[in-house]
């Protein structure tokens, strides 16, 4: 299982469920990174998708113990819930995930759920953001301080407008 998060330098993600800084070439990396893949998200992450739908071209999980759907709802819209993430491991395994690796499943949010599944990762795809942002009221764990986390490759920075950012791949050792 892999997490994919854009970060500021404080290991900030979002203020009052928004993104802090929607960067359009991490949005088309996220895309291209989880497109035909497994996403796994928290309710209030789902709530904040275009339209509160789940997102397209990928099989979507909500880790959550506010909502449920059916077997049929799931296999209709693609969208699957688990209670919790005992139940989670269980879908995972399911034969509606037969033709998935581990490699294949991406963590996207929101930050409790950040916090419970990173344990079960093996990579965190981060976009790092040499700002910190106001008011951030989410946090993801700073991996810099997680002696089992190391950066496994980092790529050049990159702008959008004065905005700094790079892409710092961590592995799991």
């Amino acid at each position: 299982m892999n997490i994919i998060v854009n970060v500021d330098k404080n290991w900030a993600i979002g203020c009052k469920g928004q993104l802090l800084f929607p960067i359009s070439q991490d949005l088309k990396r996220f895309k291209a990174l989880t497109i035909g893949k497994v996403v796994i998200m928290g309710r209030k992450t789902l709530e904040s998708l275009p339209g509160g739908k789940p997102l397209k071209g990928r099989k979507n999980i909500v880790l959550s113990s506010a909502l449920s759907f059916t077997e049929e709802e799931s296999k209709t819209t693609g969208l699957y819930t688990c209670k919790s993430i005992e139940a989670l491991l269980e879908l995972i395994k399911s034969e509606d995930f037969a033709g998935f690796s581990a490699d294949d499943f991406f963590v996207i949010g929101g930050e409790n759920i950040y916090s419970q599944l990173l344990p079960y990762c093996q990579k965190a795809l981060v976009t790092k953001v040499e700002a910190a942002a106001e008011n951030a009221d989410a946090f993801f764990p700073n991996l810099e301080t997680l002696p089992n986390w190391q950066v496994e490759a980092r790529s050049e920075t990159f702008y959008q407008d004065e905005l700094a950012y790079s892409f710092v791949d961590y592995k799991c050792v």
